[in-house]
């Protein structure tokens, strides 16, 4: 299946039909999650309105991590296999994981300013995300450092293997630091939202994925056609 898949015309081929209804259905999960969120959900006792953020924040912040995390399996791929399939995949994921990032600083900073009265406090939650925003800008700027594809292939996979340490430092960060940032409201032992807020953040969480996955793809597919064809 994986040499398959690693066939640039099969890949092209198959990317080129699903991108689009993964996109389309991910808008369209993401906007419920929003409706439910923003007209259906209740207050928050505690913070009032200001909490619905997480229906963009939560999502943004775990597709931050979760994309580099699949761009380095992609790149883990490249090194062992050297296919084009995995060297686009894994540029391609790039750019959506660096938008990622910067809309979940931002909304972020929107949650801060209400809650803890400021918009940016240098703790290890807020700090780390920030320096996997500079690791996604440089790895980008990596890819334009020179035209031997195959020279800059190595270079970004290098790159992207070592920046992986930062991901369980921002994962446990608010867990083994003193942090202003929220601890941890999902865990592999059950969830300590209320299902009427919850339901409108997975189907947010769900669409966001399946947007990223379109996005990403459809990225892919370009730049193995600048490759290959």
């Amino acid at each position: 299946m994986f040499k398959k898949l690693a066939s640039p015309p099969l890949f092209h081929s198959l990317a080129s039909r699903v991108w689009l209804p993964l996109f389309v259905i991910g808008m369209l999960l993401f906007l419920a999650g929003l409706y439910l969120g923003l007209f259906v959900a209740p207050t928050d006792f505690q913070q009032g309105e200001v909490y619905r953020v997480i229906y963009v924040h939560v999502p943004s912040a775990w597709m931050s991590m979760f994309l580099y995390l699949v761009a380095c399996g992609y790149g883990v791929l490249y090194w062992v296999y050297r296919s084009d399939v995995s060297a686009s995949m894994m540029h391609a994921l790039l750019p959506t994981g660096a938008f990622m990032t910067l809309v979940a600083l931002v909304t972020g900073a929107l949650w801060g300013k209400p809650t803890w009265g400021t918009y940016w406090v240098w703790d290890a939650r807020m700090t780390s995300e920030l320096l996997l925003l500079f690791i996604y800008l440089g790895l980008i700027a990596l890819t334009e450092l020179s035209d031997d594809a195959s020279k800059v292939d190595r270079l970004v996979c290098i790159a992207l293997l070592i920046g992986a340490v930062n991901i369980p430092i921002i994962y446990l960060s608010v867990q083994y630091w003193n942090t202003l940032h929220q601890g941890y409201s999902v865990g592999l032992s059950g969830s300590t939202i209320d299902p009427s807020i919850s339901r409108g953040m997975w189907l947010s969480v769900f669409g966001m994925w399946l947007i990223c996955a379109g996005t990403a793809l459809n990225r892919g597919r370009h730049i193995l056609a600048l490759r290959r064809f």
